[in-house]
């Protein structure tokens, strides 16, 4: 699981719903006069200032803004969009490979990332990213020598919040055994589960992800063009969500491959959203190759649309596992 939908404007002075954006075009503000208009107030300190879990009251709202028919305005277009509204979630960020996890064999990983800067502030109950910590604990048990079973445990730790458990995901996977032949890799996963309201309107989300991958040499991609589907939550109406993600790297030596790894978030796939209004994230990465049984791959995520979190830094460290009697591995092969 990488996204979930959050459109918005991140400005100085927080996220701004794109919800928003419609109804200021209508009244002669685009989008980079309506960021304008934000400079001269604080709203994430408004905001922050409140004590419980939930976007500004109108009352409250017209109180900070007393005197000023601009800012009126914008808290009313603010509190009319909040219903509507999602918050990104990065908890696993990761392009997956076509080999599934051996039989026999557990992998642990941990995910961790940090929001440098994203949401500032809360949005109808929903929690901000903004210097939010993620921890995932990913375990994969290889069922034979086509298929596996991954689970996941997200929690989530900032100011204000502390340590919080965000919920739980089953991820069933098979692929394409070897002994076919197929010239690049392909495997399918269909990933299911929960995640509480306070970080997710989309409680129960439904994911099928193909993958299809291919080593060249010292260069390496992978393409995942996933599904989604909310099962409850606003966006059951959306439909089927497209959220691909890609990798490419390249082997600087046998312990060094860097290159990028792409993830976004397109909305409906029979309506697709504005580029203004789409999750993208771009992220130069690195993996270190020190053993066949660990993983380690870091990088620092560039949010460069106007929906996404700005800065994002992550990293996988991963271990394999064994027991039991193990196939031979081939011998390396010579130049």
């Amino acid at each position: 699981m990488h996204s979930s939908h959050s459109w918005g404007l991140v400005t100085g002075h927080g996220f701004i719903p794109s919800a928003a954006f419609p109804a200021a075009k209508g009244c002669g503000l685009g989008a980079g006069a309506f960021a304008r208009l934000l400079k001269g107030h604080d709203f994430s300190r408004a905001i922050a200032s409140q004590k419980r879990t939930r976007a500004l009251a109108p009352a409250q709202c017209l109180f900070h803004a007393r005197g000023n028919l601009s800012f009126v305005f914008l808290c009313l277009l603010l509190l009319a969009s909040s219903a509507a509204l999602h918050a990104q979630g990065n908890y696993e960020i990761q392009v997956y490979g076509a080999e599934t996890v051996a039989p026999k064999t557990l992998m642990v990983e941990l995910h961790s990332n940090f929001t440098a800067v994203g949401q500032k502030y809360y949005i109808d109950g929903q929690a901000p990213t903004n210097h939010a910590e993620h921890e995932t604990v990913e375990l994969t048990q290889g069922i034979n020598d086509w298929s596996e079973v991954g689970f996941y445990i997200f929690t989530s730790e900032q100011s204000g919040l502390g340590a919080q458990w965000v919920g739980d995901h089953i991820r069933p996977r098979v692929r394409v055994p070897e002994s076919w032949g197929w010239p690049v890799g392909v495997s399918l996963s269909t990933e299911v589960g929960y995640q509480r309201a306070l970080f997710s309107y989309d409680t129960w989300t439904w994911e099928i992800r193909p993958i299809v991958d291919q080593t060249r040499g010292r260069w390496y991609w992978a393409v995942n063009p996933a599904l989604e589907r909310t099962w409850h939550g606003p966006d059951v109406n959306l439909g089927i969500g497209f959220s691909p993600a890609a990798k490419i790297s390249y082997d600087f030596n046998k312990y060094v491959s860097g290159g990028f790894e792409y993830y976004a978030d397109y909305g409906s796939i029979t309506d697709i959203a504005s580029l203004h209004d789409q999750q993208q994230q771009i992220f130069p990465a690195v993996d270190l190759n020190v053993s066949p049984n660990w993983e380690i791959n870091f990088g620092v995520g560039l949010g460069p649309t106007a929906a996404t979190d700005r800065w994002i830094v992550k990293g996988i460290l991963g271990r394999r596992f064994t027991w039991g009697h193990q196939p031979p591995q081939p011998l390396p092969q010579g130049p």
